[in-house]
């Protein structure tokens, strides 16, 4: 029996119509919610050389984490080497280093991977690293079919707001496509896309752009994969989702909650799935890193508190809580650890987990649950008419338009000269200033490791087999100029030779091009 603080005995849900864990999944995907099962508490790390991130993934399992979530640097998310004279300064500055499958090696040295779950948060080169990962995978002996986790791989999202992109959006989504194929025949517990809103929302959105931009992007994704064959079935019950947990308390749970009604309702009348799992929106949460603050940054522990406990009443089934010093580097082991300890309290502390959908019923609540729903129909509207009836030519014909940049423009716009005007408070930046500033340790990645880095990186070319990559990258660019190819096994074979990443993306843009955005005025 679950009971109060005080002993009171507690149902596992509370009102008499519509029910946790029954379509269309308002107040929840599970009957028993977190009593059954606690969200994962999945941290974010990654800085450095692959070594450096390893010995951090190790401090966050021992501090009682459930999964691990990777951050990758800048020239690994562009798909560039780093050598390459685009990465000059920025090699694990903001993430690890990720050269060839010799780095993901390291990162992942003494880790059960058949145990735990991991999730990656990549875009454009995401066939890529999630090649590297499942021949770790099988070279410690563990099969593809038993890996477990999450690769972001959501293209759309970066040509709307994070602007992480490689190669124009078509060849993108196809290999977006070949994943959800891949995975759909042999990965069983893989979720190949996370469907992410929390760039669209850290880029300066609305909470409902943030939820009708992602959900259009996963009814894109949803249209792709049923052109190139597959069932609706087939893949749709390991398409995930990853949102933004904002500082609005409520208006966050609404959120939630009309994200699992909208995409249930979608998901079985526009496109017929008959699967109920098919049906589920099951998202990752993170709490807004764009809320943090570098002045009085302790504050942040208060704003990632009640961002945490927003995302655990709408539903989250794994979350992010950031560190109070992001806001002026990486997180320090420290700060990552109070973070986590953040959720750890809203588990076990403050009897949030004992209900399923607690605040479910209230007035507001179900008011703002509606009313993100109605807006975010109103821009459905917009994107299906742009694409003719299709969300996915709509969402092209938003990303070559320009439409979703300026959306997100104008609602960043909005929100600065609310700030500026002091019409919204921003507790120690635009009102109760006073305070204890001094300095914070922050953690700081110097030139030598970079240097590190070069030196690993020249090593591998060395001593890798010359003749071996050159076939396997010839024979990528080969497949590449078939449409009906899937991709992901001749990138598979291309790691495995220890190319490097930046070769394998070069071989893919002699037959995909390379992107280069149209400046909207």
């Amino acid at each position: 029996m679950v009971e109060s603080l005080s002993g009171i005995p507690l149902d596992s849900f509370y009102g008499d119509e519509l029910r946790p864990g029954e379509y269309p999944y308002t107040r929840g995907l599970y009957s028993t919610g977190y009593r059954s099962k606690l969200w994962t508490m999945r941290m974010f790390a990654g800085f450095g050389t692959a070594t450096d991130t390893n010995g951090r993934f190790h401090a966050l399992l021992r501090a009682g984490g459930t999964g691990l979530s990777t951050a990758f640097d800048m020239p690994t998310l562009m798909g560039r080497d780093s050598d390459h004279e685009w990465a000059i300064g920025e090699v694990g500055r903001a993430g690890v280093a990720v050269d060839t499958l010799a780095d993901m090696e390291d990162l992942f040295a003494g880790i059960e991977l058949d145990k735990v779950t991991t999730s990656m948060t990549i875009n454009g080169p995401a066939a890529i690293c999630m090649a590297m990962y499942i021949a770790v995978a099988e070279k410690s002996g563990v099969g593809r079919g038993d890996l477990g986790g999450t690769i972001q791989n959501d293209i759309l999202k970066e040509y709307q707001a994070q602007k992480e992109y490689i190669f124009p959006p078509r060849p993108s989504v196809r290999l977006v496509t070949d994943l959800i194929r891949f995975t759909a025949a042999e990965m069983p517990r893989w979720h190949p896309v996370s469907i992410s809103g929390y760039h669209i929302r850290e880029a300066g959105s609305t909470a409902a752009q943030e939820l009708a931009f992602t959900l259009a992007n996963g009814f894109a994704y949803v249209e792709a994969a049923v052109a190139a064959g597959l069932d609706v079935d087939d893949f749709a019950p390991r398409l995930s989702f990853f949102f933004n947990a904002h500082s609005d308390f409520f208006e966050e749970i609404g959120k939630y909650r009309a994200a699992r009604r909208i995409w249930a309702t979608w998901m079985k009348n526009r496109y017929g799935a008959t699967n109920p799992k098919s049906l589920m929106c099951r998202f990752h949460t993170q709490t807004a890193g764009v809320s943090l603050t570098a002045q009085q940054p302790e504050n942040n522990i208060a704003r990632v508190a009640i961002q945490a406990l927003s995302a655990v009443l709408g539903g989250t089934q794994s979350l992010h809580t950031d560190s109070y010093d992001e806001a002026l580097a990486l997180p320090t082991e420290k700060a990552a650890r109070i973070a986590l300890r953040t959720q750890q309290i809203v588990a076990h502390e403050t009897g949030a987990a004992s209900v399923v959908d607690p605040l479910g019923g209230a007035p507001f609540v179900e008011w703002m649950t509606d009313e993100m729903e109605r807006r975010a129909g109103e821009i459905f509207d917009h994107i299906d008419q742009l694409g003719h009836g299709s969300m996915l030519e709509g969402v092209y014909a938003g990303i070559e338009d320009g439409y979703f940049v300026g959306e997100i423009a104008d609602a960043a716009y909005r929100f600065e000269r609310e700030v500026n005007a002091g019409r919204r408070i921003i507790v120690g930046v635009n009102e109760f200033t006073e305070g204890d500033d001094e300095e914070a340790n922050l953690l700081s990645i110097g030139h030598d490791t970079e240097e590190l880095q070069l030196k690993r990186l020249a090593k591998v070319r060395n001593d890798r087999d010359g003749d071996a990559v050159n076939t396997a990258l010839a024979a990528l660019s080969t497949a590449a100029e078939q449409p009906d190819v899937n991709l992901m096994p001749p990138i598979i074979d291309a790691v495995r030779t220890y190319a490097t990443e930046g070769e394998i993306v070069a071989a893919l843009e002699t037959v995909f091009g390379t992107y280069i955005e149209t400046a909207v005025v």
